[in-house]
């Protein structure tokens, strides 16, 4: 039996700068919340299991080395992909909220609103952070 693959913080370290290097355009972009605020629970949701899906996909279909089984693991999920989910979420949810996207594009709406729409573009710019992430991930 071969010995489980560790996640190490270099792992994640490069996760995140691909993760912020492809999500930034979108959180700074007006047409992104624009369509956060005609999107449905259905649509996020929907948008967040095709994050999912490229996470997964982009780790362990596109890279013959890796073996889910073979990686280290809590309850059964693989380190690498939480890692991945958390940072191509929480990327986007810091530059959103750092440069303060939800004040200056939904100024209009109330708090509670505005959290929902945010999460709603989060899930927008979360497809394309998962993308950077699981990309540098799988090159270095």
């Amino acid at each position: 039996m071969k010995e489980r693959r560790k996640h190490e913080l270099a792992d994640t370290a490069q996760q995140i700068v691909g993760g912020f290097l492809l999500s930034g355009p979108f959180v700074v972009t007006q047409e992104v919340w624009l369509l956060a605020r005609n999107m449905t629970v259905f649509h996020s949701l929907f948008l967040v299991s095709a994050v999912m899906a490229i996470g997964y996909g982009g780790l362990y279909g596109a890279d013959n080395d890796r073996d889910p089984r073979r990686e280290a693991a809590i309850v059964g999920i693989p380190i690498r992909f939480i890692s991945v989910m958390i940072v191509a979420f929480g990327s986007v949810a810091m530059l959103a909220f750092s440069i303060t996207a939800p004040d200056l594009f939904l100024s209009d709406y109330s708090t509670p609103d505005r959290h929902f729409i945010t999460f709603r573009a989060m899930s927008v710019a979360a497809v394309f952070s998962v993308v950077g992430a699981v990309t540098t991930d799988s090159l270095f």
